[in-house]
């Protein structure tokens, strides 16, 4: 992979999902961090049943999810709602308190075989191995029989979960990050009521903020460093990777996470977040921040102050800065088909557009449908269009964030030398790349 000779050529994202049952097995090994997802062998669905014409539904069903942006109320009023309805029994279970935490269950249940749920939260940097390993299904033949209009899903959230011409999970709670800032402090110093346009606009904005301990607070780096730092670093050409040759050590990715490492230490008007810099905004102690939309009911509840929202910011360079991110609902495959088209019908159900304004209003994701009334939404928290707006400048994740086993954690390690104890960029950089490039030869590339 350290020259164009060493990567398979003409290898797009959705060619990669071209492996099927052969690279389940690697490619379920969580090499350099979270659990395995799954067996020892692949999986694969062509040998499952997927015709369900002649299927009753299930009439009690297990749900598991992590209440992304502290969403357990919601659910629970939205899973009463579809008992109502359906008269299907929904079990609400806390699999865990994060994505991570609910890949070691479902792959403890997947060991024992038992326990599985007939839907499953699925999150962007783990949904794909399920699918790999062939532990969820491919939902279309689901889709086509409760009638389920894709076409009114937003594309690029939709879109994310098609691949080999399928489509294996639908949007749930999907966000994007956001540029949160305290009105308050900026109108103290003079600055525009909005985000700024650019990082190098907001550098000289932030020696003008002093109403708090810092004026920007990057966010806590487990499970966002990767995510949030590919907004820097696309701003200024660069990238994690362009599809599967690691570029995280190029000029242009090491100048970007030098300015990185420059605001926390050379220029001070920046510190790093030790724990969810959602809550550390809302507390007033920085004047700006990245966080998930799913945080925007939280912080604007809690927040003593009025909040600003916008656009992440650009670079030199032109083109789409925001990553989307968040989770989507799968169906396991080793579960019943009777459990699986009462997951369908949970599925469809909870993406119906009304419901998807309940889910949004009470979190602050996305509302995922395209005809959705947003407008008692937006009336009520008009900082939600902003994220909806935000949905049209969005850019694909790059492969090493979201297609190799463990990435995410050696990126926050990577990061944590240079923002919290000052290391050489250069030195970092060339270290994830050496450790990024280790999990595409192990992992991948041999099933390639």
């Amino acid at each position: 992979m350290t020259s164009s000779s060493h990567r398979p050529r003409g290898l797009s994202r959705r060619s990669l999902f071209g492996l099927g049952a052969a690279g389940a097995g690697a490619l379920g090994l969580a090499a350099c961090g979270g659990p395995d997802v799954g067996g020892d062998g692949g999986g694969g669905t062509e040998d499952l049943d997927l015709d369900f014409a002649d299927v009753d539904p299930a009439q009690k069903i297990d749900f598991w999810t992590s209440h992304p942006g502290g969403s357990q109320e919601v659910e629970a009023e939205l899973l009463a709602a579809f008992t109502e309805e359906t008269g299907i029994e929904v079990t609400h279970v806390t699999a865990g308190s994060n994505y991570e935490e609910i890949a070691q269950r479902f792959q403890t249940a997947q060991a024992a075989n038992s326990g599985l749920p007939a839907v499953v939260v699925l999150s962007d940097v783990w949904w794909f191995r399920y699918y790999l390993n062939g532990n969820i299904i491919p939902i279309d033949t689901l889709v086509e029989t409760l009638e389920i209009d894709l076409s009114d899903y937003r594309d690029s959230l939709v879109e994310d979960y098609q691949y080999e011409d399928k489509q294996w999970a639908l949007p749930y709670g999907r966000s994007t990050p956001l540029f949160y800032y305290n009105k308050d402090h900026f109108s103290a110093a003079g600055l525009p009521d909005r985000a700024p346009e650019t990082w190098e606009e907001f550098e000289e904005w932030a020696p003008k903020l002093t109403e708090a301990e810092t004026a920007y607070m990057y966010p806590d780096l487990a499970g966002y460093a990767g995510w949030t730092l590919q907004n820097v670093l696309w701003g200024q050409g660069a990238a994690w990777s362009e599809e599967w040759e690691i570029t995280c050590n190029s000029p242009e990715a090491v100048e970007a996470l030098q300015w990185v490492q420059d605001s926390v230490f050379a220029n001070g008007w920046a510190q790093v977040a030790s724990s969810d810099s959602a809550d550390t905004f809302a507390a007033g102690v920085c004047s700006a921040t990245i966080a998930s939309t799913g945080s925007l009911v939280g912080v604007l509840d809690s927040a003593t102050f009025d909040v600003g929202v916008g656009f992440l910011p650009g670079g030199s360079v032109d083109g789409p800065v925001c990553p989307t991110g968040g989770a989507g609902l799968g169906i396991p495959a080793a579960v019943s088909k009777e459990e699986q088209l009462a997951g369908a019908m949970l599925i469809e159900f909870m993406g119906r557009p009304e419901n998807t304004v309940s889910f949004s209003a009470a979190t602050g994701y996305m509302p995922v449908r395209k005809s959705a009334d947003l407008t008692e939404l937006t009336e009520k928290t008009p900082e939600i269009q902003t994220a909806v707006d935000q949905l049209d400048v969005t850019r694909p994740q790059d492969f090493a964030r979201v297609f190799l086993p463990g990435a995410d954690q050696e990126m926050a390690e990577a990061i944590a030398s240079i923002v919290t104890t000052e290391g050489d960029v250069q030195e970092a950089m060339d270290g994830l790349k050496e450790t990024l490039e280790g999990i595409f030869t192990k992992e991948i590339e041999p099933k390639l």
